[in-house]
């Protein structure tokens, strides 16, 4: 079963995701909280409240990472299974 880190504020995808057999991890505001959080997770699904004015944001991880602003929760459900291979 893929386990997946959901930002805060995006419990319609995190319960979408939990119908479709995902593990979902709800995520905090604060990136330290999360790390360790984070390694265990093989996708991390965000709004895009975490960039700057320039829409840039600066986390560096090998996991994929998946802006889910302007998506459908299928859309983000497929971006899932294209970006994560185990």
């Amino acid at each position: 079963m893929k386990k997946i880190g959901v930002e805060e504020g995006l419990s319609n995808i995190a319960s979408y995701l939990k119908t479709e057999g995902y593990s979902v991890e709800t995520l905090g505001p604060d990136i330290e909280g999360n790390v360790c959080k984070c390694k265990n997770l093989d996708a991390i699904i965000t709004s895009d409240r975490n960039t700057d004015m320039m829409g840039i944001s600066d986390t560096s991880t090998k996991i994929p990472v998946i802006n889910a602003s302007g998506l459908t929760q299928e859309e983000v459900k497929n971006m899932i299974q294209q970006k994560t291979t185990r």
